[in-house]
């Protein structure tokens, strides 16, 4: 169910029954409701999307090399550190016929990733009009799935044939574990070299545009509500 269309029809259709039973109070609140609903889907349209001139609108594709270097610094620093490379190393002096690294991934805490994203999405011209429907906490509820998603696609990387080759070929000699951590930096900048701003923008969007569509609903709400206070003011 789209959320945000729902939410729309629901304000026109109180914008239509307060002019077909002339009844104000019922057209004052449709009109706050749907301008309120609007306004929050624009927002969330200009996060993905450029609006020519609406400064800042785009800031996802707009910002695509700097998600890409948050990604591999994360990657870099929280999964492929000296310690733990040393661990997955000591485990057997031996070749791994298997290699199981999603109960090792699962415990890496992306906390600091998704914070980078807000805080990168904030400090673009997008966080003013962002700050007018909540700011920061508008965008909570997308933790979750962006660290599940997140947690899925390092999954998937570290089953690549390329990789497992690599930490094979590597395991009987920790004594290189600079190369190896230069190496994987490789194959990590190779990874991301594919990706496009088209690809960015659509990766955040399958991500987090679902659950954003609740600033939608709320921003029908409380139009709604304020419209509704402003005829009881102005009587």
């Amino acid at each position: 169910m789209n959320k945000s269309l729902v939410t729309n029809i629901i304000a026109l259709l109180f914008i239509a029954a307060g002019i077909f039973i002339d009844q104000p109070v019922i057209l004052t609140i449709g009109l706050f409701a749907f301008s309120g609903a609007v306004t929050n889907w624009l927002a969330v349209h200009m996060l993905f999307e450029k609006v020519p001139g609406l400064y800042g609108s785009g800031v996802i594709p707009a910002r695509f090399e700097e998600f890409k270097a948050a990604i591999k610094t994360m990657m870099m620093e929280q999964f492929f550190t000296d310690e733990n490379i040393d661990k997955f190393l000591s485990q057997d002096a031996g070749v791994i016929p298997d290699l199981h690294l999603a109960p090792v991934i699962e415990k890496v805490d992306l906390t600091q990733s998704f914070d980078k994203l807000v805080e990168t999405i904030m400090q673009s011209s997008f966080g003013g009009m962002l700050n007018m429907f909540g700011g920061q906490e508008a965008l909570i509820p997308l933790k979750d799935p962006f660290i599940a998603n997140m947690k899925q696609s390092l999954v998937e990387i570290s089953q690549t044939e390329e990789f497992i080759e690599l930490l094979k070929s590597e395991i009987e000699t920790p004594e290189v574990l600079s190369d190896i951590k230069s190496k994987v930096s490789s194959i990590i900048d190779a990874r991301l070299s594919e990706l496009t701003p088209k690809l960015v923008k659509e990766i955040i969007q399958q991500m987090i545009k679902k659950h954003l569509g609740w600033l939608v609903v709320w921003g029908g709400v409380f139009g709604g509500v304020i419209g509704w206070l402003s005829t009881l003011v102005l009587g």
